[in-house]
Parts: structure tokens; sequence; C-alpha cells
């Protein structure tokens, strides 16, 4: 009795686990909600994608400065410009296989030119792109390249300090 039970309540999804590596799908409002707001919190956006190489080249410096300001009101936020054709067959696979602890999150919109100039004005929509910003104090940084963890701490002190 208990297998058929069991059986029968799987496909129904009564039993089933969440997937292992969810991805949260956020729109571009939520990321100028977060810069516009009043948060003492510095938040470090990264803009990347699987298929840019000087993207993955860089994640591990946010890897590591995710780990090393952790007791901090740092938010290291990796924002996946993927495809969405490609975020089952290409990017859950390599957050799988990479491992990341920072927080990962597909940016969901269509039309890169509604949006790129919100984030960053000066933003020509080239990646890897990241924006060191702290709302409380309007401080804001902005990187349209790749970043070396070196350049990349100074700002996020320099974000802590203002």
């Amino acid at each position: 009795m208990r297998k058929t039970l069991l059986l029968f309540l799987l496909p129904s999804g009564l039993f089933a686990l969440p997937p292992k590596d969810t991805l949260p799908f956020i729109k571009a409002t939520q990321l100028i909600t977060w810069r516009n707001g009043t948060s003492d919190t510095v938040y470090v956006l990264n803009f990347w994608a699987t298929w840019c190489a000087p993207c993955v080249a860089e994640l591990p410096h946010f890897e590591k400065l995710n780990a090393q300001y952790a007791q901090k009101p740092v938010r290291v936020v990796l924002v996946s410009t993927d495809f969405r054709r490609d975020v089952e067959r290409r990017l859950l696979p390599f957050l799988e296989r990479n491992t990341l602890k920072s927080e990962v999150v597909f940016l969901d919109e269509k039309t890169p030119n509604d949006w790129i100039d919100a984030i960053a004005p000066q933003w020509s929509g080239a990646i890897p792109a990241t924006l060191v910003f702290r709302p409380k104090v309007k401080f804001e940084y902005f990187f349209e390249r790749q970043v070396r963890y070196e350049e990349l701490e100074r700002v996020v002190q320099e974000a802590l300090n203002h």
C-alpha cells in the first residue's frame, strides 16, 4: 500500500524536492530599486554571461570578495545576462559545475536597451560590467571591463568608508 501511495504522490509533486540549483529570475526594476533605495549595504552587481570568457575569468574575484566580506554589509550579486533559451542547458549546468557561493540571479529582460541606461548611463551594454553602490550615501562606481581583485576591493572599501 505504501509503495502505491508513494508512486501516486510523486507525479503530483507533493514529495518532489526543489531543484538543486534554484535560480531567481528578476527584472531590471529590482536592481534599480536596490540602487535607488536607502539601504546602508554596499551592493556589488556583476553583469556577466557564461559565453563571455572575461566574465568567467573574473568570477573568482567576486567569490573571494563575497567570502572576505561575509561579515560586513556587502552583498555580491552575480547578474546573469545569458539568453533565456540558455538557462536550462547552459547556465544551470555552469552553476552546478562551478558551485558559486555568491548570490546568482538571472536578469529576465528581453530588450537590454530598455534598462541599461537606468543601471548606469555611461554603460554601452558590454560585459563584463560591475556596478558598486551604497544607496544610503549615494556612492557609485562603475566598471565596464574585466576587473582585478585589488581594484574591486579598493572600491568596496571606499564605499564602506564613504
